[in-house]
């Protein structure tokens, strides 16, 4: 099999009408919505709230999500700009640096999943045996790697669209990075649905909390929006596709998923924190530490232990 091009560049040329036009606004509108969302995510877990295992991670993952919005909306403004300007090389640059956050995210959610099983299968162990600083460690490590892998198939498949000096080597790099996703992608289902049975299932079941809450529609929503674009470009790698009108709105479908995907996590915190409560005299900084509350509430109105109390249940302090 011949490579010739990069699956993460390939784009169809055209002309300027509303197929293209439509799809790139709504990844605009959603990528400034989400931005905004995950910047006081991160202001809040990163300067007004007392973090924790779990809020390691989400603080990253909203991280990912901002730049992988941001670089989803320059890309689609240089999208826009190449039917004019057929010249600009820009676009396949950010389409590289959009696998870091993209590959990021996936990783920050099965570390995610990975830990609550820990936390559920080995309470003991967890509470008295796991390392302080897991969370910061692993988040470090995820954003070397997925930094590696993006330059590495870069590296190997060419750079500003160029042809392939060696198809085999970026043949070889792309296998390597599907594998990866392909792996990531397992673990978070398998640990999901470890969690999922520990919850619903069996006799030693555990209560579920609003931390459970929230990781379970964030997978879900990734499954649901943000998998299609790695399965798209995952296809591309094997299979040449023809753009047609049909492949071609299945590709801009996937597009604007993954900026959906991106943007609703923000809204999940903020929803499951404010479910059965009064949004008035609430504050933001309220509704995304109840979001992240790993003890089951108590009485008929909705109210919970303190959060102190919380962070203790779930994991040590992360400083």
């Amino acid at each position: 099999m011949t490579v010739t091009t990069n699956p993460m560049d390939k784009t169809v040329p055209g002309s300027f009408n509303s197929r293209t036009l439509i799809p790139n606004l709504m990844i605009v509108i959603s990528g400034l919505v989400g931005m905004t969302g995950n910047a006081i995510v991160f202001w809040l877990l990163g300067f007004r709230l007392r973090r924790n295992a779990f809020s390691v991670y989400i603080l990253n993952l909203a991280v990912a999500d901002f730049l992988f919005l941001l670089c989803h909306i320059i890309d689609s403004m240089l999208l826009l700009l190449k039917f004019s300007y057929p010249d600009i090389i820009f676009l396949p640059c950010f389409n590289t640096v959009m696998m870091v956050p993209y590959i990021a995210g996936l990783s920050m959610l099965s570390a995610i999943s990975i830990e609550r099983c820990l936390s559920v299968l080995c309470p003991i162990w967890y509470r008295c045996r796991r390392p302080k600083h897991t969370s910061s460690v692993m988040c470090t490590a995820i954003w070397v790697l997925s930094i590696l892998i993006s330059i590495l198939n870069r590296y190997f498949c060419g750079f500003l669209d160029t042809k392939y000096e060696n198809d085999n080597r970026c043949l070889a790099s792309n296998f390597f990075t599907a594998a990866c996703l392909i792996f990531l992608f397992v673990v978070l289902c398998l640990s999901s649905l470890a969690l999922l049975a520990r919850l619903f299932c069996g006799a030693g079941r555990i209560k579920l909390t609003r931390l459970y809450a929230t990781i379970m529609l964030t997978v879900l929503v990734f499954l649901l929006c943000g998998l299609p674009f790695g399965i798209h470009w995952f296809l591309l790698i094997w299979i040449k596709i023809d753009y047609g009108v049909v492949a071609y709105g299945l590709y801009l479908a996937s597009l604007v998923l993954t900026a959906v995907n991106s943007c609703a996590n923000p809204i999940i915190y903020f929803f499951v924190g404010s479910f059965r409560h009064q949004l008035k005299h609430q504050t933001l900084k309220m509704v995304l530490q109840r979001a992240l509350q790993d003890a089951p509430e108590t009485g008929d109105n909705g109210s919970s232990v303190p959060q102190d109390t919380a962070e203790m249940s779930s994991s040590r302090v992360e400083q």
